[in-house]
């Protein structure tokens, strides 16, 4: 259960039998809220706190942590933006805390599948332990293995793949032998510079459609009678995404049609966007008499 109190401070608590809960208000018996309804207030002390299940969302932000959880902004635009659907067989890599393991078992549902690489044994412990207490006990749909996605990673005609760690760029020929042809692979990453080398390693590699990419925003609003401004505090930017799908055997991507700018690549670029080196002679402009 979640404890809410008047100022918005939540506490989350599981329920036993015959337990109880310590504040410096007061003290509350789990049995007064054992077998009783959702949504009711309970009283510690002179304070009254309101008791609600917590959502998926409040469960994120308050469970144990081994790594940096993904916030539920972004969870919620994999589920969105990847399509993750229900029975799709779904393989995730970078498990951290299991934050995006629950947003995407939810997803895929019993009858679907996913499959977790996590590198770390105390984080793959941990996202266990989170995943377990959320859904009751072990989930259906879950496998999880402790071992490097490029090395353990044997599934083939996988729906999506998710990844969320330092170096993506490393894994697409694996996700590409997995991945089926139209399924989608999506990317979370924090920097600027994982943005670009995962993008350009997505065009590079050739068995992938154009990559989009991009990062959400989520800003609070205050709204009391007339007063309606903006929360001074907001989740900024957390982390950028990137998706891009499998294109089928032997099908080539259609050229890119934006004409890079000067320097993008740290070369001179010609005007048909062919990279050349930056000594190469240069085409001269044709002389157009300026006249009037």
């Amino acid at each position: 259960m979640q404890l809410t109190d008047p100022k918005g401070r939540m506490h989350t608590i599981t329920l036993e039998v015959d337990k109880q809960f310590h504040t410096h208000k007061g003290i509350l018996d789990h049995n007064a809220l054992i077998g009783g309804p959702d949504a009711v207030t309970v009283a510690i002390g002179t304070t009254t706190y309101l008791a609600l299940r917590p959502l998926m969302p409040d469960y994120v932000l308050s469970m144990p942590r081994g790594a940096q959880v993904v916030y539920p902004k972004d969870s919620a635009n994999i589920v969105g933006m990847a399509d993750i659907f229900p029975g799709a067989h779904v393989v995730e890599a970078g498990v951290g805390s299991g934050a995006l393991s629950l947003s995407l078992l939810r997803a895929v549902g019993e009858g679907g599948r996913l499959s977790s690489y996590e590198r770390r044994a105390d984080f793959a412990e941990i996202a266990q332990r989170n995943v377990e207490r959320f859904f009751g006990g072990p989930h259906p749909a879950w496998t999880i293995t402790v071992g490097s996605l490029q090395e353990e990673l044997v599934d083939s005609d996988v729906d999506r793949v998710v990844l969320d760690m330092l170096a993506p760029w490393e894994c697409l020929d694996v996700v590409s032998r997995a991945l089926r042809p139209g399924g989608v692979l999506c990317c979370y990453v924090a920097t600027t510079t994982q943005l670009s080398r995962t993008v350009e390693g997505m065009r590079e590699h050739g068995t992938f459609t154009e990559p989009e990419s991009w990062e959400t925003m989520l800003r609070g609003w205050h709204v009391e009678g007339l007063a309606v401004r903006p929360q001074h505090r907001m989740v900024g930017h957390t982390g950028f995404l990137c998706t891009t799908r499998r294109l089928a055997d032997g099908v080539e991507p259609p050229p890119r049609r934006r004409r890079p700018s000067k320097g993008m690549y740290g070369e001179n670029v010609a005007e048909t966007g062919e990279v050349v080196a930056a000594d190469a002679e240069q085409p001269k402009e044709p002389f157009r008499p300026n006249l009037p």
